[in-house]
């Protein structure tokens, strides 16, 4: 029998996919699937310009150009991101979008600008040099790579996950905390009728609707929202057909140095939780990111952060939000999310497109919210089961990382006494985790490490041996959780 030729990458026809990763579904289950990535971020990407354009005393119509611009640049933060050019974009289903961690840094410098109308060209030049100074640092940042192996990576997920929980426990309360119905009975059971909805439309389907179960979940709770007056259609009537995104709209960018520090620190922020959400989907869809992949998806985000100003955006990064989507549906495909952006682009074009997004109640994205984010947890868990947590050292680094992770959570005022630049890095728990990991990692597996320091063992409960001292794993007294080593 002739031998068969051996496969090669010149025998297989460069259009077809190699991984689910590089899939492209049909027409309406990519689009179905990018307006359930559209909806999951939707209101992180709003957040923070109208926070910001608030601060800087601007209209309403001013700040619903605002926040068209902030849409309009996540589109093509995403398009660089999944899409991808030469060594830019890592090339992953990303979604792109304003950084929340930049929120409190600009509202300081809002607030420290004499005249208010200057501090959005302040911001905006600040941004761009952040940008360019990020991307410039991209490839040495991202070798930091070989230090996030996967008891580092899991833990990383985990507080990716709980850190986002408290944001859709929020949403479920009501969209004023400062209203007497914030948190009332009719908010909570309109979150937990959508939690439950999407759940029973993931167990009891199959196929395309049990993927867009959470879609689906959106507009049935939208739905349920309308008798309970909760339902706001005032964004859709007040809205304007088409509204381009005019080019430094709020004036020319100008830089002051003060600014660009404080925004050059979030930019390293920034930068550290897109690593540790590179790492995080890269295990979710099979592709793990690599140094390159990690260096290409940093200088998408950089650089489009240094482009966003030019339409009047603010700093993108990475939504660790839509992770927990790609976890749960398993659908992979990143032009599923470029789809995403696409619409991401429309509604900043179209800001009756976009205010049909924000016609959906935040009790109704706080429910659906639970399950994302708790779906992002899990996979941190999954990651952590295969660090080999049978090892003290391990138990270790994940219990102080996940503890420090979680400060800013539990106890938000924890670092209330450090200075404002040092509470930009403190306050995020995922950057704080991070760091803490890859710390301990490097102190407890790698430096001064001698023959034997494997042979630890799971937590014990009190008085229980190790195996080992019991006349090791062949020993009658060793129980099967008894772990030696070998």
């Amino acid at each position: 029998m002739a031998a068969q030729p051996s496969p090669s990458t010149d025998a297989v026809p460069t259009d077809q996919p190699r991984h689910p990763v590089d899939e492209k579904l049909p027409l309406l289950k990519m689009t179905t699937s990018g307006l359930q990535h559209v909806a999951a971020m939707y209101a992180g990407v709003v957040a923070p310009p109208l926070i910001v354009g608030a601060a800087a005393g601007l209209s309403g119509t001013e700040l619903t150009f605002l926040t068209g611009a902030c849409l309009f640049t996540a589109g093509l933060a995403t398009f660089l991101q999944t899409l991808g050019f030469w060594k830019i974009g890592a090339r992953l289903p990303f979604v792109n979008g304003v950084t929340f961690a930049g929120v409190a840094p600009m509202t300081a410098i809002v607030a420290s600008t004499k005249d208010r109308s200057d501090a959005l060209p302040i911001i905006f030049g600040a941004v761009i040099v952040a940008g360019a100074l990020g991307f410039v640092a991209a490839p040495f940042f991202s070798k930091a790579v070989r230090f996030f192996p996967p008891v580092v990576t899991g833990t990383v997920i985990t507080l990716i996950g709980v850190s986002l929980l408290p944001v859709a426990f929020g949403w479920a309360q009501g969209p004023d905390p400062t209203a007497d119905s914030y948190g009332s009975t009719t908010y909570l059971g309109l979150a937990a009728a959508t939690l439950v909805i999407v759940l029973l439309l993931r167990r009891f389907t199959h196929g395309f609707v049990k993927q867009i179960a959470v879609l689906l979940g959106l507009v049935i709770g939208t739905l349920l929202a309308i008798p309970l007056g909760v339902t706001d259609f005032g964004p859709v009537a007040g809205a304007d057909l088409i509204g381009f995104p005019t080019p430094f709209h709020f004036g020319a960018p100008r830089f002051q140095l003060a600014a660009i520090l404080s925004l050059s620190v979030v930019m390293v922020v920034s930068m550290t939780e897109s690593t540790a959400d590179m790492l995080a989907l890269g295990e979710i869809v099979g592709r793990p990111a690599d140094e390159r992949t990690i260096a290409a998806g940093l200088r998408a985000d950089t650089l489009g952060s240094a482009l966003s100003p030019l339409f009047n955006g603010f700093m993108c990064s990475a939504f660790a939000q839509n992770i927990g989507l790609v976890a749960m549906t398993r659908i992979r495909s990143r032009y599923v999310v470029a789809t995403g952006g696409g619409f991401l682009v429309l509604m900043g074009l179209c800001p009756v497109a976009a205010s049909l997004i924000a016609v959906v109640p935040r009790p109704v994205l706080g429910g659906a919210g639970v399950v994302l984010f708790g779906s992002v947890a899990a996979s941190g868990i999954q990651t952590l089961v295969r660090a080999g947590l049978e090892k003290d050292n391990n138990v270790l680094i994940v219990a102080v990382s996940l503890a420090v992770g979680i400060i800013p959570i539990t106890a938000p005022e924890f670092y209330h006494a450090f200075p404002q630049t040092a509470k930009i890095v403190l306050d995020s728990g995922i950057s704080t985790g991070c760091v803490a990991a890859v710390v301990l990692n490097l102190l407890f597996n790698h430096l001064g490490r001698r023959q034997g320091d494997d042979e630890v063992t799971a937590p014990m409960e009190p008085g229980e041996e190790i195996a080992g001292q019991r006349g090791g794993a062949g020993s009658p007294a060793a129980g099967p959780s008894a772990v030696t080593a070998h």
